[in-house]
């Protein structure tokens, strides 16, 4: 029988117990499906509570780190806390146990969609839909997009592939070694990226369901990789996928001169 740490238990029992009050839940939600930071008057308007009602419950979600609350005049504007958008899930995966029995990878994969082993000729749209990636700002720290001959050596061989539809590629994942000791032979760090026109058409699936099976077959036993907390699609997607987060690192790097967080999510093949 599995015990959870007592100090993990009480930190774990405060998040929840936070939300244990439908407006607070209300509020959390319409934060974070607000494009940008919302007033407090807004959010009153928005729930139909009074705005002193309103004022408590938001000061409850920022003592626990759920929200932030800048003033910016005479208003208060409240933003969601991004890590928690990873911390929360992953909170409630270690308490219900489910950490252990990740999910193999994702389902429900397009029909439409195939994927295939990357070959030379693919690098240079492999290169365009990099670019769309780098360009969201939410993707990677890269700034720069690699040429295609950096790109030819960058992924191990036997685990790099592309999507596409009607001969028309959608976009790639590829599976990148961790270390050159032999020791970490199996261990690799992955990236996908889908094109700007397909995204949100089960294309992400398709690619992890095929980088996933892949590598289990061919004897990678540990897949890592950092998405950033703002990348909500991607996290959801990798969890799918059997990706379990092990953490925020917090002002990991900057880009473009900004402080920003990642999460860090690793997949291990289950044991034979």
């Amino acid at each position: 029988m599995a015990s959870l740490d007592i100090e993990l238990a009480t930190t774990y029992a405060d998040w929840f117990g936070t939300l244990a009050d439908p407006t607070r839940v209300r509020l959390l939600h319409a934060v974070a499906t607000a494009p940008a930071p919302v007033k407090v008057g807004d959010l009153a308007a928005a729930l139909g509570i009074s705005q002193a009602t309103c004022s408590h419950h938001v000061r409850r979600l920022a003592e626990t780190g759920y929200v932030a609350v800048e003033k910016v005049g005479t208003a208060s504007l409240v933003s969601v806390n991004q890590a928690c958008c990873a911390g929360l899930p992953h909170a409630a995966d270690v308490v219900m146990g489910t950490l252990a029995t990740a999910p193999c990878c994702p389902g429900d994969l397009p029909a439409d969609v195939t994927t295939r082993a990357m070959t030379e000729a693919d690098l240079p749209r492999v290169r365009e839909i990099y670019a769309e990636g780098i360009a969201t700002r939410n993707a990677t720290f890269e700034t720069d997009v690699p040429s295609v001959a950096k790109l030819r050596d960058k992924w191990l061989p036997e685990h790099r592939w592309v999507a596409e539809r009607a001969n028309d590629v959608l976009g790639w994942t590829g599976v990148s070694p961790t270390s050159t000791r032999a020791c970490y032979a199996g261990v690799g760090e992955t990236s996908v990226y889908v094109a700007e026109s397909a995204r949100g058409a089960g294309v992400g699936r398709a690619l992890l369901h095929r980088q996933v099976t892949e590598a289990d077959a061919g004897g990678l036993w540990t897949l890592q990789t950092a998405i950033f907390p703002e990348n909500r699609a991607s996290l959801a997607l990798h969890r799918s996928a059997g990706y379990v987060t092990l953490g925020v690192r917090s002002r990991i790097a900057q880009l473009d001169g900004v402080w920003r967080d990642t999460v860090m999510l690793e997949r291990r093949r289950a044991v034979d």
